[in-house]
């Protein structure tokens, strides 16, 4: 059997004895040497499923140390997407941009535009990746008057899916927030990535004026 269909095979055995309660969250998993003796496999293999069971969230724990099974993520409802985050956040990226094509349309600017920009990770009370927020703007920041959401998916790219503690290509719910002034002319777009396991979006009606 070929070692990414042998590992990815004792992964899912090892999901499925959590699931039946053999294993609860919390406790810790036997060492790598420990499982290999009683699956009968090399401790590497026993490690890949390790490192692809942390990658999904179903196992926490650090490299060369004991792994244990994973609380479940908390579900969280987002309502309001221009909402402040209430709970820890780190600035991971500030570097400048150039205006992709639709970044360009987003903020009506030129295409290639220099633009200032910052990515978020949000923290959940426990300290694991809630939300990345990755937003972009022109010159200085300033108030905005109204916004504008629209909500989609995405397959996330290597970045993001290490920084949720994700799979690549793992689909996430995509947040386009743009912020406005009072005469409707952009200020700042954002991308709000979130992780489909950790979220509900609720759509509230718009209140007419």
């Amino acid at each position: 059997m070929p070692e990414g269909a042998r590992y990815r095979r004792i992964a899912a055995d090892i999901q499925r004895r959590i699931t039946a309660g053999e294993w609860r969250p919390g406790q810790d998993l036997p060492s790598r040497a420990e499982l290999a003796a009683e699956l009968g496999v090399h401790p590497q293999t026993v490690r890949l499923a390790y490192v692809h069971l942390r990658r999904t969230g179903v196992l926490e724990g650090e490299e060369r140390r004991a792994v244990y099974v994973a609380h479940p993520p908390a579900m969280r409802t987002l309502t309001d997407p221009d909402a402040e985050w209430p709970y820890s956040s780190e600035t991971t990226d500030t570097r400048p941009r150039a205006a992709s094509v639709e970044l360009a349309e987003r903020l009506g600017v030129d295409v290639g535009a220099t633009l200032k920009h910052e990515t978020v990770e949000c923290l959940d009370p426990g300290g694991r990746s809630a939300m990345l927020v990755s937003s972009w703007w022109r010159g200085q920041r300033r108030p905005h008057a109204s916004y504008a959401a629209e909500l989609g998916c995405v397959e996330l790219s290597e970045d993001r899916a290490h920084a949720l503690g994700l799979l690549v290509d793992t689909v996430a719910f995509r947040v386009v927030r743009t912020r406005f002034d009072v005469h409707r002319r952009p200020l700042e777009t954002a991308d709000l990535i979130l992780p489909m396991d950790r979220w509900l979006v609720r759509l509230a009606p718009m209140r007419l004026q």
